[in-house]
């Protein structure tokens, strides 16, 4: 079957988004606001089209214009370009196996609203824990409602995810409200297995999770999720999403994402694309198998390295932290082990996908001073290619909660992928 002619319409709407990311991508990393003459270098299109496009982005609220800043070319002031603050509402959620995490943004990425609620999810009853998650999420919307409520249009609504203040054009208070918020969706990053298309989390070990209606139960228990269908996805594909968003600007556009918490999860990201195999199930990398035909979580997990460090598992990886800190011997023998056998175990990827850079997320953050050179030495001894492509390896940077982070940018980039369908006028 033969693909349908571009349109002129259809070209001008993938122009309209392709200007939309440019400024998003700007927002995204914290780099300088682009003008519409940095944004046509960027893309390749035309000054004229840019600015027609632009002008009508503004006008549909999805970008917004800052005071002119002089510049270094001829002609007129540049005026910086940004998304709008507090128009779009993208809500995203994460249930993992000792907390659930729920995060308002707007299309800039400031932060409206958050919750995050620690608690033992081992082996819990998946209908009590969702509707937690639910209520969770109601608050949190409403208060991102509520904070959107009366901003002047353009202005930033919130925080940015990981400062302490967002970017936004300057406004006087006498300013009139901008158009009510709208909520563009919702996204849930779940650790196991998850059924896509049916909405169902197929299997999730470390909570005893097993063929879940998650959409179902969520909507019978949430407004927002009754009236914003949520999308599944694994968290560590979501935290692998946000990660490549913060490295853009870098050029590092491939790498193997390692989260660590009670389970391990990896992503691999191939040209600033997550790749998730033909089911959008790969990289269990907890369940492959090490020494001993033992799973690599039972030997390198969280609660592995603090069984072996002699700590309880009840406080997370903070008493592993100060142990460490205090030159624990057996604190620091338990993560030089966890080390090498996840270097093994990264080694077998690396082999197999070509993807030379290893980034360290979660618990493995956390611990990265102490689990990055073991790590290291294990990728160099068994990566074949490792004499002509040196291994790294580095720490992640989407900051706390990435999985929650990565689930509102899915959400916020289905305006991207359909601008029109967005703007107010």
């Amino acid at each position: 079957m033969k693909s349908p002619a571009a349109r002129q319409g259809t070209l001008r709407e993938l122009n309209l988004g392709l200007v939309l990311r440019e400024v998003l991508g700007a927002a995204a990393t914290h780099t300088t606001p682009p003008s519409r003459a940095d944004v046509a270098a960027a893309t390749g299109l035309t000054r004229a089209t840019v600015s027609a496009l632009v002008d009508r982005l503004v006008a549909g609220g999805l970008l917004a214009e800052l005071d002119p800043v002089p510049t270094q070319r001829a002609g007129r002031p540049a005026v910086p370009l940004v998304p709008a603050g507090g128009t779009l509402v993208a809500i995203g959620a994460e249930v993992n196996v000792d907390y659930l995490a729920v995060r308002a943004v707007d299309l800039a990425g400031h932060v409206l609203a958050e919750r995050v609620r620690h608690a033992d999810h081992r082996g819990s009853d998946p209908d009590d824990v969702l509707r937690v998650l639910g209520a969770v999420a109601d608050e949190v919307l409403g208060e991102a409602l509520a904070t959107c409520a009366g901003t002047p249009a353009g202005t930033s609504a919130g925080t940015s995810a990981g400062t302490s203040s967002g970017t936004g054009a300057a406004t006087g208070d006498d300013e009139p409200p901008g158009p009510a918020p709208r909520v563009v969706g919702t996204a849930v990053a779940l650790p196991g297995l998850v059924g896509r298309t049916t909405g169902t989390l197929l299997l999730a070990p470390n909570l005893g999770w097993r063929e879940v209606d998650v959409v179902r139960v969520l909507a019978e228990s949430s407004r927002t999720f009754a009236e914003h269908r949520p999308t599944l996805a694994n968290e560590a594909d979501l935290a692998a999403l946000a990660e490549s968003r913060v490295r853009r600007p870098e050029g590092l556009a491939s790498f193997v994402l390692v989260s660590g918490e009670v389970g391990i999860g990896a992503a691999i990201v191939l040209d600033g694309r997550v790749f998730g195999g033909r089911h959008g199930w790969a990289g269990e990398l907890g369940h492959t198998l090490v020494a001993g035909a033992r799973q690599l979580e039972q030997v390198a997990g969280q609660d592995a390295m603090l069984r072996a460090a002699g700590l309880p598992r009840d406080e997370g990886v903070e008493p592993l932290v100060a142990a460490l800190a205090a030159d624990d011997a057996a604190a620091h023998a338990a993560v030089a082990s966890a080390g090498e056998a996840l270097g093994v175990a990264l080694a077998n990827v690396l082999n197999t996908v070509d993807v030379p850079h290893v980034v360290l997320g979660g618990t493995y953050a956390r611990l990265a001073d102490h689990v990055s050179e073991p790590v290291l030495a294990a990728l160099r001894a068994h990566v074949l290619a490792a004499p002509w492509a040196e291994p790294s390896v580095d720490v992640a940077r989407a900051g706390d909660h990435a999985a929650v982070a990565g689930a509102t940018h899915a959400v916020r980039d289905r305006v991207v992928a359909d601008p029109t369908a967005w703007l107010t006028s």
